[in-house]
C-alpha cells in the first residue's frame, strides 16, 4: 500500500479497528477514513453506497461487526447473523463495485467446528458442527470469508480474510451484559476488590462510566450491590460462568492490528490460494499458538488485581467450546509472529482499564 493511499477502516473505534487505525498512523499512512456508527450505518446499503461514492477508498479493512460474549450470542441469535451478514454484504459489495485494490475482512476462529482437532488448521473449516451458542455469528463469518474467496476466483480481486483468536486490549468492551470473557473477568474482579477494600468511590466511578442495567454510580450502595450480585460480584466472592476448564487462546489487540497491516502490506490472494484444482480455505488464522484454561486465566487476573476474596465457578452455566487453539503455521510462514504473552497482556489491560475509569 502506498503511504498516501486512501484507506477506509470500517469499525475504526472498536477494539481491533482502533488498534489498526493507530498502527497505520504509526507506520506513516496519511489518508485514513473512518465513520462512527452514528455517521454511517453499515446496515444501510444505500448509505454505504453513498459513502463509497463520496470517498472512493483504494483499500478497505473491514473490522466492523456485531460482537459479544456467550450470553449475548445465545440470546440475540437473529441480530448476530442478520447484522453481520448485512455489514459484510454492503461493505464487500461496494468495495467490489468501486474497484477497491485490496480488502481485508476480519472474522473469528469460532468459524471452526466445536469438537475440532487441535491445534486448528485452516482446512478444518466446515468439517463438523459448530458450537451452538455462537452458531449464527460463526455462520455469518464463514459467509464473509467465502465471499472474499469467491470474488477473488470469479473476478480476480485481492480480498483476504483473517480469523483472529480471542482478542483483548485497549478499548475493549467491559459492559457486563455483553462483554467477552477477558474484560468481563477483569471488571468483575476489580469491582469485587474495590468492594472488599472499601474503595466505594472507585466502584461509583466505574458504574458512572459503564452503568449496569441502567444502574450508575449515583445509585444507593444497596442498589449497586444488588445489581452487581446478579453478575456474581461481591466483596467476598466472584462467581464466573462455567467450570473454568475450557482452554482459550488470547491475542493482544494491538498485535492483531500489526498482523492485519502486515497482511495488507505483504500478502496477496495468490500467496494463500494454494495449488490444487479446488481452491478453498484461503483465510489465515491469526493467533499465538498458546493457550490457558479459563480457570487459570481467572486466577491470573485475581493475582494481578490483588483480590483476596474467593473465586467460584458456576457449572450450571455453559462453558462454550471446550478448546480452541489456532494452528498459526501459515501465519508464521508468511512472516509474522506475536510478542506479548498472556501475563504481560493481562497486566497491560488491567492498567488500561483503571486509567479509563480515572480519565
Amino acid at each position: 500500500m502506498e503511504k498516501t493511499a486512501k484507506i477506509y477502516v470500517a469499525g475504526h473505534r472498536g477494539l481491533v479497528g482502533s488498534a489498526i487505525w493507530n498502527n497505520l498512523q504509526s507506520k506513516g499512512y496519511t489518508d485514513l477514513v473512518g465513520r462512527s456508527h452514528k455517521e454511517l450505518d453499515l446496515l444501510d446499503g444505500a448509505a454505504v453506497k453513498r459513502f463509497f461514492d463520496l470517498e472512493q477508498p483504494e483499500y478497505v479493512i473491514l473490522a466492523a461487526a456485531h460482537v459479544g460474549g456467550i450470553l449475548a450470542n445465545n440470546t440475540y441469535r437473529a441480530d448476530f447473523i442478520y447484522e453481520n451478514l448485512q455489514i459484510q454484504q454492503n461493505v464487500i459489495g461496494e468495495a467490489f463495485r468501486h474497484g477497491v485494490k485490496k480488502l481485508l475482512a476480519l472474522g473469528s476462529t469460532c468459524i471452526y467446528p466445536r469438537n475440532c482437532p487441535q491445534p486448528i488448521k485452516e482446512e478444518y473449516l466446515l468439517t463438523g458442527e459448530l458450537e451452538y451458542t455462537n452458531e449464527p455469528y460463526a455462520l455469518s463469518k464463514i459467509v464473509g470469508l467465502k465471499m472474499c474467496e469467491s470474488f477473488n476466483l470469479q473476478y480476480g480481486t485481492n480480498y483476504i480474510a483473517v480469523m483472529p483468536t480471542n482478542l483483548y486490549g485497549p478499548n475493549d468492551n467491559f459492559h457486563l451484559e455483553n462483554s467477552h470473557v477477558m474484560p468481563a473477568m477483569i471488571r468483575k474482579v476489580f469491582l469485587a476488590h474495590c468492594m472488599r477494600t472499601g474503595a466505594l468511590e472507585a466502584v461509583r466511578a466505574d458504574m458512572n462510566l459503564r452503568p449496569v442495567e441502567g444502574v450508575d454510580g449515583s445509585a444507593t450502595q444497596q442498589e449497586i450491590a444488588s445489581v452487581l450480585a446478579k453478575y456474581g460480584i461481591s466483596a467476598d466472592c466472584v462467581t464466573l460462568w462455567g467450570t473454568g476448564a475450557p482452554l482459550r487462546e488470547f491475542l493482544w489487540s494491538e498485535e492483531m492490528a500489526d498482523a492485519s497491516v502486515f497482511v495488507m502490506e505483504h500478502v496477496d490472494f495468490e500467496d494463500v490460494r494454494g495449488t490444487g484444482p479446488e481452491v478453498r480455505n484461503c483465510h489465515i488464522n491469526i493467533g499465538t499458538g498458546e493457550e490457558i484454561t479459563i480457570g487459570d486465566l481467572a486466577r491470573l487476573i485475581v493475582k494481578t488485581v490483588g483480590y483476596t476474596g474467593e473465586l467460584h465457578f458456576d457449572a450450571s452455566k455453559p462453558d462454550g467450546t471446550p478448546r480452541k487453539l489456532c494452528d498459526v503455521t501459515k501465519l508464521h510462514n508468511l512472516g509474522w509472529h506475536h510478542r506479548i504473552g498472556i501475563e504481560e497482556g493481562v497486566e497491560k489491560l488491567y492498567d488500561w482499564y483503571r486509567q479509563s475509569i480515572n480519565a
